[in-house]
């Protein structure tokens, strides 16, 4: 060791006795001291596991497990895991370097998005609204998107991701059947919530039947894809069980959601086209029937003419457009439509009410601007999972049977997304966004095969 060496560790040490003498002397606690001393291994635990901490924080976030069980409730899991995530990224981006960064052209409509979103934040009607938004869960998710892009960059990612979003879907809809069960937190009489009593998003039907459905896609892709193993077991069981919460929402969105979902698979799977749309006008009736929409409180057959549910959307979209009309290019700003339904609604009732959809809900809160870069993203996934299903098809057998096994569930997954749009509220939510960074990952994976075997 040389002088120089020699003299830094001594300041080091010199510096890390110092800042444990003045840690004593603030709070005289050896338990405290310990904590300090196994701090390098935690920080160690947590650069290793990037991965699990992103993905996790995720789940939790958009799941909202620590709702659906309150138990874990007052622990702040995504607090934790954010920190831990967001300190291992900085880390291994700025630092290490070992985080592998690039650009797809998605995240370009997606930057241009987020711009846009951040802009009309500040010019907004609110700022307070939409900034606290921004604060609490939207950067969130920005950041979450570009990580998820570019941690899930191997076949054994992938394998994870998948399965992970599987389990947290069987969870939620096992919480909302046996909620449904037993009579917990059911709202107009007939319809399953999970964490009502919590305030979660969860308590909205309409919300719960959203996050139910995501996990969908990829439990039938692993239900119908062979040599899984004992994950296709688990799809099975996930599909039938999320299929089960779904209907027990009653919420229509879901149910059209779910049925396109299962029309992206039968597309592939069924050869007769005619078939196919008659499998699927049955099933669409077949799952209203089951969801028993008609004996809703709200949008039932007991109301005459056009439901009350329905009109209610109808004033929504209608204030949405207005929005849109008098802010062009920024829109109301981000969580404002609630707030400014009163100025804009053609009907009054006494009452803000949500838009109820994610198309005009963009409209809204962006602008014509920025629904334009909104439906221009949706295109460039489907384009995207489109090239990346067709180069997994000509790989056959050579790759991971979970590399097209969730490429097809991301890309009925956005097609799913596009349909219950109509009626579910998901533009500035985790779904569409998840979807965006696995649809990218799996694209670079992909182009990374077909590079090697053209080498070859």
């Amino acid at each position: 060791m040389t002088d120089l060496e020699r003299t830094k560790a001594t300041i080091v040490m010199t510096a890390v006795c110092m800042l444990l003498a003045a840690v004593w002397a603030i709070a005289p606690n050896p338990l405290l001291i310990i904590a300090i001393c196994f701090a390098p291994l935690g920080a160690l635990f947590v650069l290793n596991q990037t991965f699990w901490f992103v993905s996790l924080f995720v789940l939790f976030s958009f799941f909202r497990i620590h709702e659906s069980l309150p138990a874990l409730y007052s622990l702040k899991i995504p607090l934790l895991l954010s920190m831990g995530a967001l300190a291992a990224l900085l880390w291994h981006s700025l630092i290490s370097r070992k985080l592998e960064t690039y650009w797809h052209p998605s995240f370009t409509w997606l930057a241009i998005f987020w711009l846009l979103v951040v802009i009309g934040a500040v010019l907004s009607s609110n700022p307070g609204l939409a900034i606290t938004y921004f604060k609490n869960i939207y950067w969130k998710i920005i950041i979450m998107t570009l990580a998820i892009a570019w941690l899930v960059n191997s076949e054994e990612s992938v394998k994870k991701i998948s399965t992970l979003i599987i389990l947290a879907g069987l969870l939620t809809a096992c919480v909302a059947l046996f909620n449904s069960i037993n009579g917990i937190g059911i709202v107009e009489g007939s319809r399953v919530t999970i964490g009502r009593q919590l305030g979660s998003v969860l308590g909205d039907p309409n919300d719960l039947s959203l996050v139910l459905m995501f996990p969908l896609a990829f439990a039938i892709s692993f239900a119908v894809t062979k040599g899984i193993g004992f994950s296709r077991f688990i799809g099975v069981v996930c599909l039938i069980l999320a299929m089960a919460a779904v209907i027990a929402t009653q919420s229509r969105g879901g149910l059209l959601g779910s049925i396109a979902v299962f029309g992206i698979f039968g597309l592939r799977l069924i050869k007769s086209k005619a078939l196919l749309i008659m499998i699927a006008t049955i099933g669409l009736f077949a799952l209203f029937a089951m969801a028993g929409i008609s004996d809703r409180q709200s949008g039932g057959a007991a109301e005459e003419g056009i439901d009350a549910s329905a009109m209610g959307r109808l004033y929504a979209w209608e204030a949405a457009f207005k929005m849109a009309l008098d802010n062009p290019l920024t829109g109301v700003g981000l969580n404002n439509f609630y707030a400014n339904y009163f100025f804009y609604s053609p009907h009054w009732d006494g009452l803000n009410h949500a838009v109820h959809s994610t198309w005009f809900g963009v409209l809204a809160e962006t602008g014509f601007l920025g629904l334009i870069i909104f439906i221009a993203i949706i295109v460039s996934l489907i384009k995207t999972s489109k090239e990346t299903l067709a180069v997994l098809d000509k790989q056959g057998p050579s790759v991971s049977p979970y590399l097209p096994a969730t490429a097809l569930a991301v890309y009925a997954g956005v097609i799913g997304t596009i349909v219950s749009g109509t009626f579910l509220t998901q533009g500035f939510t985790w779904p569409i966004y998840i979807l965006a960074a696995l649809c990218i990952s799996l694209s670079r994976i992909t182009q990374k095969y077909s590079q090697i075997e053209k080498s070859q």
